[in-house]
């Protein structure tokens, strides 16, 4: 702007001075025409003159390119950039709030509240603010938080300011706090997902994590059951107050359903404590225990050992996490020997009458196959299915497995859902292992050896649904522990959606088995005796499995997974229990996990009031 007034100025300078000496222009023209020099004024006020134009041109130029350059910003903001510039003017006069909303609670079947969202707190302290001594705050926070005066002295000492004293505060701890009026101390409040019972249902509540989303278990697999967030809702700015738009008339109400589960709180505490106890007795590196109604696939109790505190799962080891009956495989061993009769039953390649010559020893396709007893029992001569099952012989399973043809009994084994998952309600199954077709019926091992459970990997869970196959008729069913979604009445809102039972085996079939495994158990020299409960008929099978190296692929001649599978009550079947306990120290599965069961059974009776069996 100051270049273009100066150009003004001197422009109008020298057309100022040309207009002051009009009698010199007509005093020259009026002079004779003879010739003589042009007069230096003459030329100096071309040359202005000349000058004056460019100097009118510039300054319109400058003139002209500023409109030009006003037009194309005014173009660039209201039309190229409008709706970006609309977004972010809207984005400086509203926000968008979302309101926190608590996670549905879970219960078990009884109603009992086993997960719920409730206020916790953080506290922080400013020792720069104290008014009091450090000392002396030390000892009147100490009863509050359960920590020695001295402890607490040494972190105010750390720094003047933010230091976290203790976090996950409840609302009794923090209201003692606020009632000692001590200057300093800040109390912040948030909100956490409490699991009352501990540690009692970890291994299927799972956990939530400081987000507030399920990263494991029923919380991981139902969050969007338990997820009720609300919708955001969209505040304006109004000079100092946000004043919000159209709210809908049920923005902030909220439903009372609750996730109620199939487990049994008082059954799930009695089978963790025995679970733990026999871990810890025999030094074993885990176990679990599932309990299943056969007729619909409900978990009435499912316990993993050892495990962790859902309400601080960030001090435990991530792989207590998982809930390996669900996700780890394992080779099922002589558990497995009532299903592979079952198949052979079905198939019509045997009887229940059939008898076979145990050897104690033979040899498959130049492998060597024997009973487990065989050092010291020797071969037991001819024996029937029931003493098959009763004296776990591997050797007699392979005379039955013998009678069919490989291919049929792998598209048997397909059948039973080998080599897929059982889907149940929980996250991160493990699909079970199982050879491919053609290396099955490549040699007649392969289809020995799976008779009594080796050869062929599955979860706890599966080999759960296939004996329930057995108690319940003949029918897979779905495991799960949801139940459904409920209002306060008791009212179903939701159920689970379960796919229809598929009948694998004829009910005279299954009938038949579970009777040949009763002699498991109540027969003097059964391998189960120990599963025995006085005045119930109990159906069980034992089982002691090699584990496999990782390093050699072959099997250990030390490390053993024992197990135990019953049916409870033989008479009626309805329930089955399988423990399962990883590398204890000693004992086989009818010394090691056949007590669980007992146990478990025990409790089990009590609380569903089964009767005893009648003579």
């Amino acid at each position: 702007m100051r270049l273009v007034l100066n150009l003004f100025k001197k422009t109008f300078k020298y057309s100022a001075n040309y207009h002051r000496h009009p009698i010199n222009r007509h005093s020259q023209r009026n002079r004779g025409n003879a010739a003589r020099p042009r007069s230096p004024h003459r030329r100096q006020y071309r040359q202005n003159l000349a000058n004056s134009r460019v100097r009118l041109f510039i300054v319109w130029g400058i003139l002209l390119a500023g409109m030009f350059g006003l037009i194309l910003k005014l173009y660039l903001l209201q039309i190229v950039q409008a709706a970006d510039l609309r977004t972010t003017a809207q984005e400086q006069q509203s926000v968008k709030i979302e309101p926190f909303v608590p996670r549905r609670k879970i219960l078990d079947r009884n109603g009992n509240v086993i997960a719920l969202d409730q206020p916790a707190y953080r506290l922080f302290a400013h020792p720069g603010l104290f008014q009091e001594s450090k000392t002396e705050i030390a000892e009147k926070l100490a009863p509050i938080l359960e920590r020695s005066p001295a402890e607490l002295s040494n972190e105010f000492n750390q720094k003047e300011t933010g230091i976290l004293v203790k976090d996950d505060l409840t609302e009794v701890e923090a209201k003692k706090i606020k009632q000692l009026f001590l200057d300093g101390l800040e109390l912040s409040q948030y909100q956490r997902r409490f699991y009352p019972q501990e540690k009692l249902f970890a291994d299927v509540l799972g956990y939530v994590d400081l987000e507030g989303k399920g990263q494991a278990g029923v919380e991981y697999s139902q969050e969007k059951l338990l997820d009720r967030s609300l919708s955001r809702q969209t505040l304006t700015r109004s000079g100092e107050a946000w004043i919000a738009d159209l709210v809908p008339d049920n923005f902030l109400k909220l439903d009372d359903l609750t996730i109620e589960l199939t487990l049994d709180s008082r059954l799930q505490r009695a089978v963790r404590e025995a679970l733990d106890k026999k871990i810890k007795e025999t030094k074993a590196k885990r176990g679990t225990v599932i309990v299943m109604d056969a007729v619909d696939g409900s978990l009435l109790s499912l316990v993993c050992e050892p495990t962790y505190d859902p309400n601080h799962y960030y001090k435990f080891a991530p792989e207590l996490y998982k809930n390996w009956a669900i996700t780890d495989l394992y080779e099922p061993g002589s558990t497995f020997k009532p299903i592979a009769v079952a198949i052979a039953l079905e198939a019509g390649v045997i009887k229940p009458d059939s008898v076979f010559y145990d050897e104690g020893r033979i040899y498959v396709d130049g492998w060597p196959i024997s009973n487990a007893d065989y050092n010291y029992s020797g071969g037991r001569g001819t024996i029937d299915i029931k003493e098959i099952l009763k004296y776990s012989s591997n050797v007699g399973m392979v005379h039955i497995v013998s009678q069919m043809r490989p291919r049929a009994f792998y598209q048997w084994l397909k059948r039973l859902g080998l080599g897929e998952t059982v889907t149940v309600d929980l996250p991160f199954e493990t699909p079970s292992d199982i050879r491919p077709d053609w290396e099955f019926i490549a040699s007649p091992v392969h289809p020995a050896t799976t008779a009594f459970g080796q050869g062929f990997a599955l979860a706890p869970i599966h080999l759960a649904r296939l004996h329930a196959a057995l108690a319940n008729g003949g029918y897979l069913i779905t495991p799960h522990v949801v139940q459904g979604l409920y209002d306060s009445q008791g009212n179903a809102k939701w159920t689970l959606d379960l796919p229809e039972p598929q009948q694998i085996f004829s009910a005279d079939t299954a009938a038949s088995v579970v009777k040949m495994m009763e002699s498991v158990i109540h027969d003097e020299d059964g391998t189960g005796k120990q599963a025995e409960i006085a005045n119930y008929r109990i159906a069980g099978k034992t089982g002691t499995s090699q584990k496999v190296t990782a390093d050699s692929g072959g099997y250990s001649n030390y490390a053993r997974i024992t197990s135990f599978v019953g049916i409870l009550p033989a008479e009626n079947p309805r329930y089955v229990v399988l423990a399962v306990i990883d590398e204890p120290e000693g004992g086989f599965g009818g010394t090691v996990a056949a007590p669980v069961v007992r146990s478990v059974m025990e409790a089990l009776i009590g609380i569903e009031g089964i009767p005893p069996a009648t003579k």
